[in-house]
């Protein structure tokens, strides 16, 4: 509506500066003053009706911000509302008793897990100690051996022994894998 009347007051203020010129040539100088007046009259009603637009349009801006902080309160207090209600739900002796629940479950799975991995039978009997001891002399041994043998390799001839004696012992030849698997058992069953 307002801006229908300002297109109104734009035309009669347009007629006036209009009439203004005809009087001016027709040399009436006081009815030309007069047109101008209220082409004044009507520029000034126009300003009055662009303030008013700029306050409606300036209203609708609050009103909306108000919407929009209204919603936004609303939300808010829904939020509120919910997480109320889920904590009447759950309260804190409720989430105490099912970690425990859970804790309890967890310390009977460990358990379990720890029976089920126990050695049993002969294999339950081994002393840990004892075989840490054995494989510490294994191989202890076995780097002594690596020490006696000589840098570089030989090969080996057959012994020169006079006809009718015989070597008390065996010469020393490098024991076989089978030979320190047979050793290995020998030690183990000595236990």
């Amino acid at each position: 509506m307002l801006e229908k009347k300002e297109k109104v007051l734009l035309k009669k203020s347009a007629a006036e500066v209009e009439k203004a010129k005809e009087f001016t040539r027709a040399k009436n100088k006081r009815a030309a003053i007069q047109c101008l007046k209220r082409k004044r009259l009507y520029e000034q009603q126009i300003e009055q009706l662009g303030n008013f637009q700029l306050r409606i349009h300036d209203q609708m801006i609050m009103l909306e911000g108000a919407k929009a902080t209204t919603d936004t309160v609303d939300a808010l207090r829904t939020g509120a509302s919910a997480m109320k209600a889920m904590q009447k739900a759950t309260n804190i002796d409720d989430v105490d008793k099912t970690m425990d629940e859970i804790n309890e479950q967890t310390e009977n799975m460990k358990q379990i897990q720890e029976a089920l991995s126990a050695p049993i039978g002969a294999a339950a009997d081994f002393d840990e100690d004892e075989l840490e001891a054995e494989l510490e002399e294994l191989e202890g041994a076995e780097l002594e051996e690596q020490l006696l043998q000589p840098a570089t390799t030989t090969p080996e001839s057959p012994m020169h022994v006079p006809a009718g004696r015989q070597p008390t012992r065996p010469v020393s030849v490098k024991p076989t894998a089978e030979e320190d698997e047979l050793a290995a058992l020998q030690a183990e069953m000595a236990l």
